[in-house]
């Protein structure tokens, strides 16, 4: 991983770690994701609710996908097979669930306990090809610490 990356990643894990709460360790998260990496256009975190993920704290332009069935788009998908997905090109895979006509790119990483999906980062990008295995080792990183957050709160 790059300097940068590695940087970025301890600053969050500390964030998330000092936070006071719950919300407050999502939003710092999606801040410092959003200001500290240029690449990610869109930044939110979804949390699991029965079987719908309901949009949290996000920065970018609204989305229309406030609550995304676990059987629709790349975000249901991650949190149904509990891993990491990245699609290359958005307009390619047909599970993307269109926010954006910019978009190009997306990374979603499901944040969990053991087996069990508590929600996930997403991540979108108006690069194709955005992300790589640096982000998504970054993002479970994230993921872990906000787990281990939301566990506790």
């Amino acid at each position: 991983m790059t300097e940068r990356v590695v940087a970025v990643g301890q600053d969050v894990v500390a964030a998330v770690a000092g936070a006071g709460d719950a919300g407050t360790a999502m939003s710092e998260t999606v801040r410092l994701l959003k200001e500290r990496l240029p690449h990610y256009t869109w930044v939110g975190i979804y949390l699991l609710d029965r079987d719908e993920l309901v949009l949290g704290p996000y920065l970018g332009k609204p989305s229309p996908h406030t609550r995304i069935p676990l059987d629709r788009g790349i975000c249901g998908a991650a949190a149904s097979q509990r891993q990491s997905i990245i699609v290359d090109d958005v307009n390619s895979d047909a599970r993307y669930l269109a926010c954006s006509i910019e978009t190009k790119s997306e990374i979603v990483v499901p944040i969990m306990r053991g087996d069990t999906v508590l929600g996930e980062i997403d991540i979108d990008s108006d690069q194709p090809a955005a992300f790589g295995d640096e982000d998504r080792v970054l993002l479970e990183r994230v993921a872990e610490a906000l787990a281990a957050k939301l566990d506790t709160t």
